[in-house]
């Protein structure tokens, strides 16, 4: 088999409901596995600092049998003038998958050009495809099904509303996008989204209205207003996006039983209210926790 990379969303374009599936049994089968994966290393190179990202890696691949390496930039060459192509011919030889956690996907996508192992985005600045993912396996656990769906994505148009308007188009979801002007998520994504959405029967929209685009959401999803790597200023964030807030009154025009997701980490008070995260619509906590499932299903499909 040809060796396959996962770094975007569009990268499981044809079998996205067969991984949602896979990682619903490997949810289910927890402990029961055996050791599929019984010989095989993961290199995972953090950039950046993660909390789900790191862990339910680092468990997955334990629990597949695997052995799972944290590096740091900083601990390698990388970080010390070697090419990233030079790494990833190095690394190739001595492990079978790279989990790479960057800050710049044209970095990604030079590690995924040279490795000779498969290569997984634990996120760049473009997108955070594994977190999709586990957002659609999310959905399908509550809401059973995709078609006919309604999510509206709150707030800035990052690298998690990009992949999210990927997978969205890919199940057959409707989505909004309801950013402020000076924040919408990356246009030719967007573009190529709408396209994929029109095959599949659903729409890609935008919006900078909340209080239009929640009305009869089944979904209400958010992220933090300043990602990691951001200069913008906590001050300046607070102006532009205040009134994409999720609460109380944007819950109370979407449909009784929406759910609220948010990848975390979250700023409660900020992109959304600590009532709203604790509340009965909140399936964040199971959110998180699909990280797992849904890196399970990723792994097995690359590595095994």
């Amino acid at each position: 088999m040809a060796k396959r990379n996962i770094i975007s969303v569009l990268d499981m374009k044809d079998d996205m409901p067969q991984l949602v599936e896979l990682a619903e049994k490997l949810k289910k089968e927890r402990g029961n596995h055996g050791e599929p994966l019984r010989g095989k290393t993961l290199a995972m190179i953090f950039e950046k600092p993660s909390t789900r990202t790191k862990i339910s890696f680092d468990v997955a691949m334990s629990e597949l049998g695997g052995h799972p390496l944290y590096l740091s930039a900083r601990d390698m060459q990388l970080d010390h003038g070697e090419t990233v192509e030079d790494t990833a011919r190095v690394m190739s030889r001595f492990v079978h998958g790279i989990m790479y956690r960057a800050f710049d996907y044209k970095m990604m996508d030079r590690l995924g050009d040279s490795a000779t192992v498969p290569v997984i985005s634990g996120l760049d600045n473009l997108e955070h495809p594994c977190q999709a993912l586990a957002d659609m396996l999310t959905i399908k656990e509550h809401l059973g099904s995709f078609k006919g769906k309604k999510l509206v994505y709150l707030g800035d148009g990052n690298n998690v509303c990009n992949s999210l308007l990927y997978a969205c188009a890919i199940m057959g979801v409707d989505m909004i996008a309801c950013c402020p002007a000076v924040r919408m998520p990356n246009a030719e994504i967007m573009l190529g989204a709408a396209r994929i959405a029109d095959q599949n029967g659903s729409k890609i929209l935008a919006s900078h209205e909340p209080l239009e685009a929640c009305v009869d959401a089944d979904i209400l999803y958010t992220d933090t207003w300043v990602s990691m790597g951001d200069s913008t200023s906590e001050e300046v964030a607070v102006k532009i996006f205040k009134k994409y807030q999720i609460n109380q009154e944007l819950l109370d025009i979407a449909k009784p039983d929406c759910i609220v997701m948010h990848c975390l980490p979250c700023h409660r008070g900020q992109e959304i209210t600590d009532d709203v995260i604790e509340g009965p619509h909140s399936v964040v906590f199971d959110e998180a926790e699909n990280r797992l499932h849904a890196q399970k299903a990723i792994l097995l499909t690359l590595l095994k």
